[in-house]
């Protein structure tokens, strides 16, 4: 189902541990080692988007990983938000 008012944001869009073709969507330099949900939904947090997360999900790729995902009000280009995410996970992550 496609979601044109949300984006949907996977842990797996920002982990260094993966490549592209698995899943990562940000640049090696703003990835970190494989993050968890719970960093992923403090740094839409603090963002300040709207967001829900949804704990049983599984990346399509991995679907035997319940690794759960985030859905961001979409407010600009989801390139855009994932590229601020993965901003704000580097500075969490350090």
């Amino acid at each position: 189902m496609r979601r044109r008012d949300e984006v949907v944001l996977w842990p797996v869009y920002f982990d260094s541990t993966k490549t592209r073709s698995k899943g990562r969507k940000v640049p090696k330099k703003l990835s970190k080692p494989s993050p968890n949900l719970g960093v992923l939904e403090k740094a839409v947090a603090n963002l300040g988007f709207s967001y829900k997360v949804v704990m049983d999900a599984a990346y399509p790729r991995f679907s035997w990983k319940k690794s759960g995902l985030v859905l961001v009000k979409k407010t600009k280009a989801k390139n855009r938000i994932i590229i601020e995410v993965a901003h704000e996970i580097s500075r969490l992550m350090v």
